[in-house]
């Protein structure tokens, strides 16, 4: 019985040593730090700000590797949709690229006016 006060007394105080130093990675109550402590936090931190950004590299490639083979995927099935229309679609699909490329489709967009006002809404003059 003894034991387990013991060891029920030892995990209490393990609880609040983990505690005190998730609070102080946070920045709180740091005032009572020594420098020595501070600097092995600062340290703490830049491993951990470095093994996050390592993780984060890593997402970032195995996207853009996902990306590139849907890229890759996409042209081949667009290529064998080219294929299958044959020629009577590539003529339609040229229309299209030469109505674009001549402004005849932007055309169709109006201007929008945009005003910027800088300043308090109560000194702006709105005209």
């Amino acid at each position: 019985m003894q034991h387990l006060k013991h060891e029920a007394a030892m995990m209490s105080r393990k609880i609040e040593l983990l505690e005190n130093s998730r609070r102080k990675l946070l920045g709180h109550n740091l005032g009572t730090c020594s420098m020595e402590e501070l600097q092995d936090i600062d340290k703490q931190l830049q491993r951990s700000l470095k093994n996050i950004r390592s993780r984060k590299d890593q997402l970032f490639k195995e996207d853009i590797q996902k990306l590139q083979t849907k890229e890759k995927f996409l042209l081949e099935e667009n290529k064998r949709l080219r294929e299958k229309n044959g020629p009577k679609q590539r003529h339609v699909l040229d229309k299209e690229q030469e109505e674009i490329g001549s402004g005849s489709l932007s055309t169709q967009c109006s201007d929008v006016g945009i005003e910027l006002c800088i300043g308090p809404p109560t000194t702006r003059k709105l005209s």
